[in-house]
Protein backbone atom coordinates (compact mmCIF):
# COMPACT_ATOMS: atom_id res chain seq x y z
CA UNK A 1 0.00 0.00 0.00
CA UNK A 2 3.00 2.10 -0.43
CA UNK A 3 0.80 4.57 -2.37
CA UNK A 4 -1.54 5.48 -0.20
CA UNK A 5 -0.08 8.94 0.66
CA UNK A 6 0.30 10.09 -3.02
CA UNK A 7 -3.15 9.08 -3.50
CA UNK A 8 -4.37 11.18 -1.04
CA UNK A 9 -2.74 13.93 -2.11
CA UNK A 10 -3.90 13.89 -5.26
CA UNK A 11 -7.39 13.31 -3.76
CA UNK A 12 -6.99 16.44 -2.22
CA UNK A 13 -5.47 18.43 -5.62
CA UNK A 14 -8.70 17.25 -7.39
CA UNK A 15 -10.77 19.70 -4.64
CA UNK A 16 -13.36 17.10 -3.90
CA UNK A 17 -11.64 15.38 -1.00
CA UNK A 18 -13.59 12.43 -2.51
CA UNK A 19 -12.13 8.58 -0.77
CA UNK A 20 -11.10 6.18 -3.04
CA UNK A 21 -13.15 3.45 -1.91
CA UNK A 22 -16.68 3.07 -0.81
CA UNK A 23 -16.91 1.94 2.23
CA UNK A 24 -20.55 1.82 4.14
CA UNK A 25 -22.25 5.08 3.74
CA UNK A 26 -24.31 7.17 6.08
CA UNK A 27 -28.05 6.28 5.61
CA UNK A 28 -30.21 9.48 5.53
CA UNK A 29 -33.33 11.10 6.65
CA UNK A 30 -34.18 13.56 4.70
CA UNK A 31 -33.10 14.93 0.98
CA UNK A 32 -29.54 14.04 -0.11
CA UNK A 33 -27.61 16.18 -2.40
CA UNK A 34 -24.94 14.42 -4.91
CA UNK A 35 -22.45 16.82 -6.98
CA UNK A 36 -21.20 15.74 -10.22
CA UNK A 37 -17.85 16.54 -9.85
CA UNK A 38 -14.22 16.15 -11.40
CA UNK A 39 -11.73 13.91 -9.24
CA UNK A 40 -7.85 12.99 -9.83
CA UNK A 41 -6.95 9.59 -9.34
CA UNK A 42 -4.05 7.64 -9.09
CA UNK A 43 -3.30 5.06 -11.86
CA UNK A 44 -0.11 3.37 -11.73
CA UNK A 45 1.87 6.75 -10.20
CA UNK A 46 -0.18 8.80 -12.95
CA UNK A 47 -2.67 11.71 -12.48
CA UNK A 48 -5.62 10.74 -13.75
CA UNK A 49 -8.52 13.67 -14.21
CA UNK A 50 -11.93 11.66 -13.91
CA UNK A 51 -15.52 12.40 -13.07
CA UNK A 52 -17.80 11.22 -10.35
CA UNK A 53 -20.96 11.31 -8.05
CA UNK A 54 -20.38 12.68 -4.99
CA UNK A 55 -22.59 12.02 -2.06
CA UNK A 56 -22.58 12.84 1.92
CA UNK A 57 -19.79 12.87 3.33
CA UNK A 58 -17.67 13.04 0.19
CA UNK A 59 -17.83 9.91 -0.69
CA UNK A 60 -18.96 8.68 -4.03
CA UNK A 61 -22.61 7.30 -4.37
CA UNK A 62 -25.27 6.98 -1.95
CA UNK A 63 -26.78 4.04 0.05
CA UNK A 64 -30.51 4.79 1.33
CA UNK A 65 -32.07 2.70 4.72
CA UNK A 66 -35.10 0.46 4.37
CA UNK A 67 -38.30 2.47 3.52
CA UNK A 68 -36.74 5.61 2.51
CA UNK A 69 -37.45 7.71 -0.71
CA UNK A 70 -35.31 8.61 -2.90
CA UNK A 71 -35.41 12.00 -2.37
CA UNK A 72 -32.28 13.52 -4.06
CA UNK A 73 -31.21 16.92 -4.95
CA UNK A 74 -28.43 16.69 -8.30
CA UNK A 75 -25.99 19.55 -8.88
CA UNK A 76 -24.01 19.75 -11.97
CA UNK A 77 -20.41 20.95 -10.90
CA UNK A 78 -18.78 20.36 -14.35
CA UNK A 79 -18.02 22.42 -17.18
CA UNK A 80 -20.34 20.79 -19.55
CA UNK A 81 -23.72 19.34 -19.90
CA UNK A 82 -24.42 16.18 -17.73
CA UNK A 83 -27.63 13.39 -16.60
CA UNK A 84 -27.38 11.21 -14.37
CA UNK A 85 -29.92 8.10 -14.98
CA UNK A 86 -30.87 5.81 -12.12
CA UNK A 87 -29.88 2.65 -13.20
CA UNK A 88 -32.48 -0.12 -12.53
CA UNK A 89 -34.65 1.71 -10.53
CA UNK A 90 -38.21 2.39 -11.48
CA UNK A 91 -39.13 6.15 -11.31
CA UNK A 92 -41.88 7.99 -13.42
CA UNK A 93 -40.14 8.11 -16.74
CA UNK A 94 -39.74 12.16 -16.27
CA UNK A 95 -37.01 11.29 -13.60
CA UNK A 96 -35.07 8.41 -15.52
CA UNK A 97 -32.02 10.70 -16.58
CA UNK A 98 -32.61 10.53 -19.88
CA UNK A 99 -31.46 13.85 -22.05
CA UNK A 100 -34.15 15.21 -24.29
CA UNK A 101 -36.87 12.03 -23.53
CA UNK A 102 -37.02 12.55 -19.76
CA UNK A 103 -35.69 15.75 -18.89
CA UNK A 104 -33.71 18.42 -20.92
CA UNK A 105 -29.95 17.56 -19.66
CA UNK A 106 -28.79 18.99 -16.99
CA UNK A 107 -26.17 22.75 -17.28
CA UNK A 108 -22.99 23.35 -15.34
CA UNK A 109 -24.14 24.67 -12.33
CA UNK A 110 -27.94 23.63 -12.58
CA UNK A 111 -29.65 21.24 -10.30
CA UNK A 112 -32.52 19.03 -10.70
CA UNK A 113 -34.56 17.49 -7.62
CA UNK A 114 -35.29 13.55 -7.30
CA UNK A 115 -38.16 11.84 -5.32
CA UNK A 116 -39.58 8.54 -5.96
CA UNK A 117 -40.05 5.33 -4.01
CA UNK A 118 -36.86 3.74 -3.97
CA UNK A 119 -36.55 -0.08 -5.41
CA UNK A 120 -34.57 -2.06 -2.95
CA UNK A 121 -31.50 -3.86 -4.17
CA UNK A 122 -27.49 -3.19 -5.60
CA UNK A 123 -28.22 -0.56 -8.51
CA UNK A 124 -26.08 2.54 -9.68
CA UNK A 125 -25.89 5.56 -11.05
CA UNK A 126 -24.17 6.88 -13.95
CA UNK A 127 -24.56 9.65 -17.14
CA UNK A 128 -26.53 8.59 -20.24
CA UNK A 129 -24.67 12.38 -21.87
CA UNK A 130 -22.37 10.70 -24.34
CA UNK A 131 -19.43 9.06 -23.30
CA UNK A 132 -19.28 10.67 -20.30
CA UNK A 133 -19.32 7.08 -18.83
CA UNK A 134 -16.50 6.01 -19.75
CA UNK A 135 -14.59 9.25 -17.68
CA UNK A 136 -16.12 7.28 -14.72
CA UNK A 137 -18.96 10.03 -14.05
CA UNK A 138 -21.14 6.96 -12.15
CA UNK A 139 -21.57 5.62 -8.80
CA UNK A 140 -23.38 2.63 -6.36
CA UNK A 141 -26.48 3.40 -5.64
CA UNK A 142 -28.03 1.08 -2.51
CA UNK A 143 -31.17 0.42 -1.37
CA UNK A 144 -31.20 -1.67 2.04
CA UNK A 145 -34.12 -3.48 2.40
CA UNK A 146 -35.93 -4.66 5.44
CA UNK A 147 -34.17 -7.73 5.47
CA UNK A 148 -31.24 -6.56 5.39
CA UNK A 149 -31.67 -4.33 8.48
CA UNK A 150 -32.26 -7.53 10.46
CA UNK A 151 -29.11 -9.90 9.31
CA UNK A 152 -25.93 -9.33 10.75
CA UNK A 153 -24.25 -9.36 8.32
CA UNK A 154 -21.33 -6.67 6.26
CA UNK A 155 -21.97 -4.57 3.10
CA UNK A 156 -18.89 -4.47 0.98
CA UNK A 157 -19.33 -2.86 -2.56
CA UNK A 158 -16.90 -3.78 -5.09
CA UNK A 159 -17.80 -0.84 -8.10
CA UNK A 160 -16.15 -2.42 -11.26
CA UNK A 161 -14.50 0.15 -13.88
CA UNK A 162 -12.35 -0.06 -17.24
CA UNK A 163 -10.12 3.03 -17.55
CA UNK A 164 -8.07 4.80 -20.59
CA UNK A 165 -6.19 7.67 -20.37
CA UNK A 166 -7.44 8.52 -23.65
CA UNK A 167 -10.63 10.42 -24.48
CA UNK A 168 -13.59 8.53 -25.04
CA UNK A 169 -14.62 10.48 -27.84
CA UNK A 170 -11.05 9.66 -29.49
CA UNK A 171 -11.40 6.26 -28.90
CA UNK A 172 -14.95 6.25 -30.57
CA UNK A 173 -13.29 7.96 -33.73
CA UNK A 174 -10.39 5.26 -33.99
CA UNK A 175 -13.36 2.77 -33.56
CA UNK A 176 -15.63 4.03 -36.65
CA UNK A 177 -11.89 4.88 -38.39
CA UNK A 178 -10.46 0.73 -37.85
CA UNK A 179 -7.80 1.67 -36.00
CA UNK A 180 -9.91 -0.34 -32.22
CA UNK A 181 -9.03 2.41 -30.00
CA UNK A 182 -5.44 0.94 -28.82
CA UNK A 183 -5.26 -1.91 -30.90
CA UNK A 184 -7.05 -4.94 -32.11
CA UNK A 185 -8.48 -7.05 -28.85
CA UNK A 186 -10.85 -9.44 -31.05
CA UNK A 187 -9.67 -12.79 -30.26
CA UNK A 188 -11.18 -16.51 -31.46
CA UNK A 189 -12.21 -17.57 -28.36
CA UNK A 190 -13.60 -21.04 -27.71
CA UNK A 191 -16.99 -21.41 -25.61
CA UNK A 192 -16.30 -22.55 -21.73
CA UNK A 193 -18.12 -25.71 -20.05
CA UNK A 194 -21.85 -25.09 -19.24
CA UNK A 195 -22.11 -25.16 -15.62
CA UNK A 196 -21.58 -22.86 -12.29
CA UNK A 197 -18.37 -23.38 -10.98
CA UNK A 198 -17.60 -24.76 -7.04
CA UNK A 199 -14.01 -24.60 -7.57
CA UNK A 200 -12.68 -22.55 -5.02
CA UNK A 201 -8.73 -22.48 -5.72
CA UNK A 202 -7.19 -18.74 -5.81
CA UNK A 203 -6.56 -17.02 -8.75
CA UNK A 204 -7.38 -17.17 -12.66
CA UNK A 205 -7.60 -20.49 -12.66
CA UNK A 206 -11.01 -20.42 -10.97
CA UNK A 207 -13.01 -20.29 -13.85
CA UNK A 208 -12.88 -21.38 -17.56
CA UNK A 209 -9.95 -19.63 -19.97
CA UNK A 210 -9.72 -19.46 -23.40
CA UNK A 211 -9.40 -22.63 -24.91
CA UNK A 212 -10.80 -24.75 -22.20
CA UNK A 213 -14.01 -26.55 -21.48
CA UNK A 214 -14.36 -28.07 -25.15
CA UNK A 215 -17.14 -30.20 -26.13
CA UNK A 216 -20.66 -30.65 -26.28
CA UNK A 217 -22.53 -27.42 -25.39
CA UNK A 218 -25.94 -27.28 -24.29
CA UNK A 219 -26.14 -23.65 -25.03
CA UNK A 220 -25.49 -23.85 -28.81
CA UNK A 221 -27.14 -27.73 -29.07
CA UNK A 222 -24.08 -28.83 -31.30
CA UNK A 223 -20.75 -29.51 -30.72
CA UNK A 224 -18.78 -26.51 -30.61
CA UNK A 225 -15.57 -26.18 -33.33
CA UNK A 226 -13.62 -22.91 -31.44
CA UNK A 227 -15.39 -20.44 -33.61
CA UNK A 228 -14.01 -17.11 -33.56
CA UNK A 229 -16.00 -14.37 -31.27
CA UNK A 230 -15.16 -10.97 -31.09
CA UNK A 231 -13.98 -9.27 -27.65
CA UNK A 232 -13.21 -5.95 -26.36
CA UNK A 233 -13.13 -3.88 -28.50
CA UNK A 234 -10.94 -1.45 -26.60
CA UNK A 235 -7.17 -1.91 -24.97
CA UNK A 236 -7.85 -0.34 -21.50
CA UNK A 237 -4.95 0.87 -19.42
CA UNK A 238 -6.16 -0.07 -16.60
CA UNK A 239 -8.79 -1.73 -14.32
CA UNK A 240 -10.24 -0.52 -11.28
CA UNK A 241 -12.31 -2.02 -8.39
CA UNK A 242 -13.42 0.90 -5.96
CA UNK A 243 -11.23 3.82 -7.84
CA UNK A 244 -8.41 1.91 -7.67
CA UNK A 245 -5.65 -0.79 -9.17
CA UNK A 246 -5.11 -4.10 -8.06
CA UNK A 247 -1.14 -3.02 -7.23
CA UNK A 248 -2.99 -0.50 -4.43
CA UNK A 249 -5.87 -2.07 -3.75
CA UNK A 250 -9.12 -1.39 -1.63
CA UNK A 251 -8.64 -3.18 1.82
CA UNK A 252 -11.61 -3.96 3.92
CA UNK A 253 -11.28 -5.33 7.04
CA UNK A 254 -13.78 -7.59 8.09
CA UNK A 255 -13.80 -9.86 11.15
CA UNK A 256 -13.10 -13.64 11.73
CA UNK A 257 -16.11 -15.88 11.01
CA UNK A 258 -17.82 -13.06 9.68
CA UNK A 259 -20.76 -13.32 7.10
CA UNK A 260 -20.27 -10.49 3.91
CA UNK A 261 -22.00 -9.74 1.43
CA UNK A 262 -20.46 -8.71 -1.20
CA UNK A 263 -22.13 -5.87 -3.70
CA UNK A 264 -20.35 -5.96 -6.85
CA UNK A 265 -21.15 -3.61 -10.10
CA UNK A 266 -19.64 -3.45 -13.48
CA UNK A 267 -19.58 0.02 -14.34
CA UNK A 268 -17.52 -0.68 -17.14
CA UNK A 269 -18.21 1.49 -20.20
CA UNK A 270 -17.15 -1.76 -22.40
CA UNK A 271 -15.97 -4.66 -20.32
CA UNK A 272 -17.52 -7.70 -19.28
CA UNK A 273 -15.69 -9.60 -16.36
CA UNK A 274 -15.67 -12.87 -14.34
CA UNK A 275 -16.26 -12.40 -10.39
CA UNK A 276 -13.42 -14.65 -8.71
CA UNK A 277 -13.58 -15.91 -4.88
CA UNK A 278 -10.86 -17.70 -4.68
CA UNK A 279 -10.38 -19.35 -1.77
CA UNK A 280 -13.78 -18.11 -0.01
CA UNK A 281 -17.22 -19.96 -0.24
CA UNK A 282 -19.94 -17.90 -1.48
CA UNK A 283 -23.88 -17.89 -2.24
CA UNK A 284 -24.96 -15.95 -4.62
CA UNK A 285 -28.45 -14.57 -3.16
CA UNK A 286 -29.24 -11.94 -5.98
CA UNK A 287 -28.66 -10.82 -9.43
CA UNK A 288 -29.62 -6.71 -10.53
CA UNK A 289 -30.98 -5.91 -7.24
CA UNK A 290 -33.41 -9.41 -7.35
CA UNK A 291 -33.17 -11.71 -4.79
CA UNK A 292 -32.38 -15.38 -6.31
CA UNK A 293 -32.80 -18.31 -5.20
CA UNK A 294 -29.42 -18.92 -3.24
CA UNK A 295 -26.38 -20.64 -5.60
CA UNK A 296 -23.33 -22.11 -4.54
CA UNK A 297 -20.43 -20.07 -6.39
CA UNK A 298 -16.96 -20.23 -7.09
CA UNK A 299 -16.94 -17.87 -10.03
CA UNK A 300 -19.33 -15.43 -11.40
CA UNK A 301 -20.04 -14.31 -14.99
CA UNK A 302 -20.99 -10.25 -14.72
CA UNK A 303 -22.07 -8.51 -17.99
CA UNK A 304 -21.50 -4.66 -18.43
CA UNK A 305 -24.14 -3.32 -16.07
CA UNK A 306 -25.46 -6.23 -14.29
CA UNK A 307 -24.94 -6.49 -10.57
CA UNK A 308 -24.24 -9.86 -8.29
CA UNK A 309 -24.59 -9.77 -4.50
CA UNK A 310 -22.51 -13.07 -3.06
CA UNK A 311 -22.60 -13.77 0.75
CA UNK A 312 -19.52 -14.95 2.09
CA UNK A 313 -17.98 -16.32 5.20
CA UNK A 314 -14.67 -15.35 6.46
CA UNK A 315 -12.74 -18.18 8.06
CA UNK A 316 -13.03 -18.17 11.28
CA UNK A 317 -8.69 -18.04 11.80
CA UNK A 318 -8.43 -14.88 10.00
CA UNK A 319 -6.33 -13.88 7.06
CA UNK A 320 -6.45 -11.85 3.79
CA UNK A 321 -8.91 -12.86 0.39
CA UNK A 322 -9.08 -11.35 -2.77
CA UNK A 323 -11.61 -11.02 -4.58
CA UNK A 324 -10.78 -10.63 -8.09
CA UNK A 325 -12.63 -9.39 -11.32
CA UNK A 326 -10.76 -10.71 -14.31
CA UNK A 327 -11.60 -9.48 -18.06
CA UNK A 328 -13.10 -11.03 -20.55
CA UNK A 329 -10.67 -12.59 -22.91
CA UNK A 330 -7.58 -10.79 -21.11
CA UNK A 331 -5.32 -11.43 -18.46
CA UNK A 332 -6.26 -8.38 -16.57
CA UNK A 333 -7.80 -7.91 -13.71
CA UNK A 334 -8.94 -5.66 -10.56
CA UNK A 335 -10.05 -6.57 -7.28
CA UNK A 336 -10.63 -5.93 -3.61
CA UNK A 337 -8.37 -7.48 -0.59
CA UNK A 338 -10.90 -8.66 2.14
CA UNK A 339 -8.68 -9.17 5.63
CA UNK A 340 -9.12 -9.88 8.92
CA UNK A 341 -7.31 -7.25 11.76
CA UNK A 342 -3.72 -7.47 11.63
CA UNK A 343 -3.70 -9.80 8.60
CA UNK A 344 -1.08 -9.88 6.28
CA UNK A 345 -1.84 -8.73 3.12
CA UNK A 346 0.08 -9.86 0.23
CA UNK A 347 0.24 -8.21 -3.18
CA UNK A 348 -2.00 -9.39 -5.88
CA UNK A 349 -0.20 -9.83 -9.73
CA UNK A 350 -2.09 -7.48 -12.09
CA UNK A 351 -2.64 -10.27 -14.42
CA UNK A 352 -3.03 -13.85 -14.39
CA UNK A 353 -1.69 -16.66 -16.22
CA UNK A 354 -4.10 -17.43 -18.59
CA UNK A 355 -6.61 -15.17 -20.76
CA UNK A 356 -10.11 -15.79 -19.05
CA UNK A 357 -12.53 -17.34 -20.92
CA UNK A 358 -15.56 -15.46 -22.62
CA UNK A 359 -18.84 -14.97 -20.88
CA UNK A 360 -21.28 -17.42 -21.43
CA UNK A 361 -25.32 -16.88 -21.10
CA UNK A 362 -26.18 -20.47 -19.83
CA UNK A 363 -24.85 -19.72 -16.71
CA UNK A 364 -28.90 -18.13 -16.56
CA UNK A 365 -29.93 -21.70 -16.65
CA UNK A 366 -29.39 -22.31 -12.95
CA UNK A 367 -30.68 -18.90 -11.37
CA UNK A 368 -34.15 -19.10 -10.59
CA UNK A 369 -36.11 -15.47 -9.14
CA UNK A 370 -36.53 -15.82 -5.68
CA UNK A 371 -40.45 -13.19 -6.66
CA UNK A 372 -41.32 -14.49 -9.89
CA UNK A 373 -43.66 -12.71 -12.32
CA UNK A 374 -47.15 -14.19 -11.90
CA UNK A 375 -47.96 -16.44 -14.28
CA UNK A 376 -48.96 -15.38 -17.26
CA UNK A 377 -48.71 -16.26 -21.21
CA UNK A 378 -47.78 -13.00 -23.29
CA UNK A 379 -49.98 -11.08 -24.78
CA UNK A 380 -47.47 -9.85 -27.75
CA UNK A 381 -43.90 -10.91 -28.24
CA UNK A 382 -41.54 -8.37 -30.39
CA UNK A 383 -38.65 -9.65 -32.17
CA UNK A 384 -35.70 -7.40 -32.11
CA UNK A 385 -32.38 -8.65 -34.09
CA UNK A 386 -29.52 -7.22 -33.09
CA UNK A 387 -27.24 -6.09 -36.16
CA UNK A 388 -23.75 -4.33 -36.73
CA UNK A 389 -20.27 -4.92 -36.52
CA UNK A 390 -16.69 -3.56 -36.51
CA UNK A 391 -15.89 -2.64 -40.07
CA UNK A 392 -17.66 -0.19 -40.31
CA UNK A 393 -18.53 0.39 -36.83
CA UNK A 394 -21.85 0.53 -37.11
CA UNK A 395 -24.16 -0.99 -34.86
CA UNK A 396 -28.91 -1.29 -34.37
CA UNK A 397 -31.53 -3.03 -33.87
CA UNK A 398 -33.22 -4.66 -36.89
CA UNK A 399 -30.65 -3.06 -38.87
CA UNK A 400 -32.04 0.06 -37.55
CA UNK A 401 -29.44 2.39 -35.87
CA UNK A 402 -31.01 5.20 -32.92
CA UNK A 403 -32.50 7.93 -35.01
CA UNK A 404 -34.07 5.76 -37.15
CA UNK A 405 -35.25 3.51 -35.13
CA UNK A 406 -38.49 2.16 -35.03
CA UNK A 407 -40.36 3.12 -31.76
CA UNK A 408 -42.00 0.36 -29.77
CA UNK A 409 -45.84 0.74 -29.01
CA UNK A 410 -47.06 -1.89 -26.69
CA UNK A 411 -50.68 -0.95 -24.89
CA UNK A 412 -50.23 -0.60 -21.38
CA UNK A 413 -51.34 -3.38 -19.20
CA UNK A 414 -49.93 -6.28 -21.54
CA UNK A 415 -47.44 -8.92 -20.91
CA UNK A 416 -44.72 -8.38 -23.25
CA UNK A 417 -42.27 -10.64 -24.54
CA UNK A 418 -39.04 -9.03 -25.99
CA UNK A 419 -37.06 -11.73 -28.41
CA UNK A 420 -33.52 -10.58 -28.75
CA UNK A 421 -31.59 -12.39 -31.81
CA UNK A 422 -28.25 -11.42 -31.61
CA UNK A 423 -26.63 -11.62 -35.30
CA UNK A 424 -23.40 -10.07 -34.50
CA UNK A 425 -19.94 -11.54 -33.56
CA UNK A 426 -20.12 -9.96 -29.96
CA UNK A 427 -22.35 -10.41 -27.09
CA UNK A 428 -24.46 -7.12 -26.03
CA UNK A 429 -25.94 -6.45 -22.21
CA UNK A 430 -29.34 -5.74 -23.56
CA UNK A 431 -30.61 -2.71 -21.08
CA UNK A 432 -34.18 -1.70 -20.82
CA UNK A 433 -35.16 1.50 -18.91
CA UNK A 434 -38.00 1.47 -16.22
CA UNK A 435 -39.02 -2.28 -16.01
CA UNK A 436 -37.68 -4.97 -14.54
CA UNK A 437 -38.24 -8.43 -16.53
CA UNK A 438 -37.95 -12.39 -16.44
CA UNK A 439 -36.11 -14.56 -18.26
CA UNK A 440 -38.46 -17.09 -19.99
CA UNK A 441 -36.25 -18.90 -22.99
CA UNK A 442 -32.57 -19.03 -23.93
CA UNK A 443 -31.24 -20.62 -27.45
CA UNK A 444 -34.64 -21.41 -27.95
CA UNK A 445 -35.15 -23.51 -24.43
CA UNK A 446 -37.88 -22.15 -22.37
CA UNK A 447 -36.74 -20.98 -18.27
CA UNK A 448 -38.47 -19.45 -15.25
CA UNK A 449 -35.16 -17.48 -14.91
CA UNK A 450 -34.23 -14.87 -13.08
CA UNK A 451 -35.28 -11.27 -12.97
CA UNK A 452 -32.75 -8.70 -14.16
CA UNK A 453 -32.52 -5.60 -16.30
CA UNK A 454 -29.73 -6.50 -18.28
CA UNK A 455 -29.34 -9.24 -20.24
CA UNK A 456 -26.66 -10.33 -22.20
CA UNK A 457 -27.46 -11.88 -25.72
CA UNK A 458 -25.14 -14.55 -26.83
CA UNK A 459 -23.16 -13.65 -30.22
CA UNK A 460 -23.42 -15.49 -33.43
CA UNK A 461 -27.57 -16.58 -33.46
CA UNK A 462 -27.54 -16.53 -29.63
CA UNK A 463 -31.50 -15.69 -28.76
CA UNK A 464 -32.84 -14.80 -25.13
CA UNK A 465 -36.41 -14.48 -24.92
CA UNK A 466 -37.32 -11.76 -21.38
CA UNK A 467 -40.91 -11.46 -20.22
CA UNK A 468 -42.65 -7.99 -18.42
CA UNK A 469 -45.50 -6.05 -17.88
CA UNK A 470 -46.22 -2.78 -19.23
CA UNK A 471 -47.86 -1.23 -16.24
CA UNK A 472 -45.15 1.71 -15.93
CA UNK A 473 -45.99 4.08 -19.02
CA UNK A 474 -43.80 6.24 -20.49
CA UNK A 475 -40.75 6.34 -22.69
CA UNK A 476 -38.19 3.92 -21.69
CA UNK A 477 -34.88 3.60 -23.53
CA UNK A 478 -33.74 -0.36 -24.68
CA UNK A 479 -29.80 -0.71 -25.76
CA UNK A 480 -26.67 -1.91 -25.30
CA UNK A 481 -24.86 -1.45 -22.29
CA UNK A 482 -21.50 -1.37 -24.40
CA UNK A 483 -21.05 2.42 -24.41
CA UNK A 484 -19.34 2.53 -27.88
CA UNK A 485 -22.19 0.23 -29.03
CA UNK A 486 -24.82 2.34 -28.00
CA UNK A 487 -23.23 5.30 -29.20
CA UNK A 488 -23.25 3.95 -32.89
CA UNK A 489 -26.97 3.11 -32.83
CA UNK A 490 -28.15 -0.03 -30.85
CA UNK A 491 -30.66 1.54 -29.08
CA UNK A 492 -34.37 1.78 -29.47
CA UNK A 493 -37.07 3.26 -27.52
CA UNK A 494 -40.56 1.93 -25.47
CA UNK A 495 -43.04 4.03 -25.67
CA UNK A 496 -46.69 3.70 -24.15
CA UNK A 497 -49.52 5.55 -21.87
CA UNK A 498 -48.14 8.67 -22.68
Amino acid sequence: MSSMNRRQCLSAMAGAGVAASFPNLPVLAAESALRVETRTLDIYGKAARVWGITGPGGRQGLVLGPGERFRVSLENGIDQDTLVHWHGQTPPYEQDGVPDISQPALEPGGAYRYDYEARPGTYWMHSHVGLQSQKLLSAPLIVRSAGDAKTDIQDVTLFLHDFSFREPEEIMADLKSGKLGHGDHMMAAKMPEEGVSHDHSHGAEAMPMSGEGMGHSQESGHQMDGTAMELNDVEYDAFLANDRTLDDPDVVRVEKGARVRLRIINAAASTNFWIVLGELSGELVAVDGNDILPVEVGHVPLAMAQRADIVVTIPKDGGAWPVLALREGGTERAGVVLATKDAHVHRVPLNGDKKAGPLHAHFENHLTAGDPLPKRKPDRMIHLTLTGGMHPYVWGINGKPWGEHDVLEPKQGVRLRLMFENKTGMSHPMHLHGHHFQISALNGQAMTGAIRDTVLVPARGGTVAVDFDAGHGGRWLLHCHNAYHMGSGMMTELRYGV
